[in-house]
């Protein structure tokens, strides 16, 4: 069965940004989220269409303190 897998990760591309986020699949990262939980929020949207084309999904996320890369 094909997979979709999104990943949020720190946004390296700016160090002086705010929006330290961001949601890689097909390892590509997109989007620029200031907290984990918007680019979370962005990851599920994603999922969702990747669900209604019959794809198995899965969302990762580190752990550690709210916005903040463990």
């Amino acid at each position: 069965m094909a997979k979709a897998v999104y990943r949020i990760v720190p946004n390296t591309e700016d160090p002086e940004t705010t929006e330290n986020w961001g949601v890689e699949h097909d390892g590509r990262v997109a989007g620029h989220y200031v907290t984990k939980e918007a680019a979370f929020e962005a990851a599920v949207a994603a999922a969702t269409l990747s669900l209604g084309e019959g794809l198995a999904i899965e969302i990762h996320a580190p752990e550690g303190a709210a916005g903040r890369w463990a």
